[in-house]
């Protein structure tokens, strides 16, 4: 079985401002929020813990992996959408400069992609493409840190209910589940 974590917060989640692949870390509510999860995780018997790359995640999956004896695999299918030229920018800019772009994004168009970036298709493709890969490594159970788009692409490809499900999945950051 695979589960999925949600790293910490960062300062951007707090703002409401699209990080995609910036490379930002924890705030401190951040690092209590990857300590909780750590002290969750540690409840179980883990065989893997991979991470996304980018630092808020591997900054969360260093802090479970002390508390469960593993050190995190980093794989870069698990690393967050690339939202392109909305990286950096606060959800009102965008919803204000691109309001079609925003629309089409919360209805989950299936023609949606980031602007300068990765379109929701792509981002489910290599993220089910890394679930393959842990799957067949065979180390199961395994806990995957990762974000907040990977855990709605997850859960829209293995619930069946496809990419239109996108924004219907509340991922709260620190959060742990099974797949």
């Amino acid at each position: 079985m695979i589960f999925l974590a949600r790293h910490g917060e960062t300062a951007y989640n707090a703002e409401n401002r699209f990080q995609g692949q910036v490379g930002i870390g924890l705030t401190e509510r951040g690092v209590d929020q990857a300590h909780e999860l750590a002290r969750t995780a540690a409840q179980r018997e883990w065989a893997a813990l991979y991470c996304s790359p980018l630092p808020r995640a591997r900054q969360t999956a260093l802090i479970v992996g002390a508390a469960i004896g593993l050190a995190p695999v980093e794989d870069a299918r698990f690393m967050e959408a690339d939202a392109g030229r909305w990286t950096d920018k606060l959800y009102t800019e965008i919803e204000a400069e691109d309001p079609e772009g925003w629309a089409a994004y919360h209805a989950t168009d299936p023609d949606f992609a980031f602007p300068g970036g990765e379109s929701l298709e792509d981002l489910m493709d290599r993220v089910v493409d890394g679930f393959v890969s842990v799957t067949h490594a065979g180390a199961l159970p395994a806990l995957i840190v990762c974000h907040r788009g990977v855990v709605r692409a997850a859960r829209s490809h293995t619930h069946r209910r496809g990419l239109e499900s996108f924004m219907t999945w509340d991922v709260p950051n620190g959060m742990l589940e099974p797949l």
